[in-house]
Order: C-alpha cells, then sequence, then structure tokens
C-alpha cells in the first residue's frame, strides 16, 4: 500500500467519523427549531421566522414558550407583530391533546399597523399545531371569555 492510498483511506475515515459524530450530536440535540409566522408591515403577507429554543422537559412549558415568544413578536424589523406589545399570557395548560391558552384583554385592541384580532388569533392557533402536532385542538380565552372562531379543523 503507497502513501498516497493510505491518506485517502485516512480522509475516508475521518469523514465518516465526522459524520457520525455530526448525526449523533444532532439526534441528542436539547435544540428545537420552531416557525412563527408574522405579517410585513406595508403590504400584510405573511413572513416566516425560525428560532431555536432548548427544548424544556415538559411539553406545556414548550408551548408556554412559544406562545409567550409569539406574542413578544417578530425579531425583523420589517414585520409586524401579531398583539400590541401589552398583550400578555395569563395562563396556559395543555390537558389531553388540548391547549387552553388565556390572553390578557390587550389582545383586542387595535395595533398601530391596523392587525386583525382575528387574523392574529388565527395564525397563533395554526402556530401552536405546527410546532406541537400533538396537539389535537386549541382553545384560546381572552380575558377568561373563549374566542369563538372558526379555524380549519385539520391542520
Amino acid at each position: 500500500m503507497n502513501v498516497k492510498t493510505l491518506r485517502v483511506i485516512v480522509c475516508v475515515m475521518l469523514l465518516f467519523f465526522l459524520g457520525v459524530y455530526a448525526f449523533v450530536d444532532f439526534r441528542l440535540s436539547r435544540h428545537e427549531r420552531w416557525t412563527f409566522v408574522f405579517y410585513t408591515l406595508y403590504e400584510g403577507t405573511a413572513e416566516v421566522e425560525d428560532r431555536m429554543f432548548l427544548r424544556e422537559p415538559s411539553e406545556e412549558s414548550n408551548i408556554r414558550r412559544f406562545v409567550e415568544e409569539t406574542l413578544l413578536g417578530p425579531v425583523s424589523p420589517d414585520l409586524s407583530p401579531l398583539f400590541p406589545s401589552e398583550t400578555r399570557l395569563r395562563s396556559l395548560l395543555y390537558r389531553n391533546g388540548v391547549v387552553y391558552a388565556d390572553i390578557s384583554e390587550s389582545a383586542v385592541l387595535v395595533s398601530l399597523n391596523g392587525g386583525n384580532v382575528f387574523q392574529s388569533l388565527g395564525t397563533l392557533d395554526t402556530g401552536i399545531r405546527r410546532n406541537f402536532p400533538f396537539v389535537r385542538d386549541v382553545k384560546l380565552f381572552i380575558e377568561g371569555n373563549q374566542v369563538f372562531t372558526i379555524f380549519p379543523t385539520s391542520h
């Protein structure tokens, strides 16, 4: 076996072990990618933001964090928040595949960009279902009053 062949074998082995290491690291990672949908300030078209988060041991904690991040709004200055900046998550429960989320009454106030509260609630509902496929249903409340809107039942 000559030196050139030996170098090729060593390089192939290194690439193989590097690939195995990367795959194992990816599978054992506690990070998770969530997608958030916000709308552009002027055109009102939907834009997606990807964010990485450290996965919590509880599914309810992960959903709570997602909703709180959604209420905080987009990272990009070209995108509009779904709800006014004063809007807060009052409570959240995840029981038997159903998310019960109660947000503050400021959610119904017209935001400076003229956003639609029903579109924002629908976007929040869809975001929860998209990022957490084990969720069967989402019940949204504003100040303890259930919001009855028509959302597609299959996501």
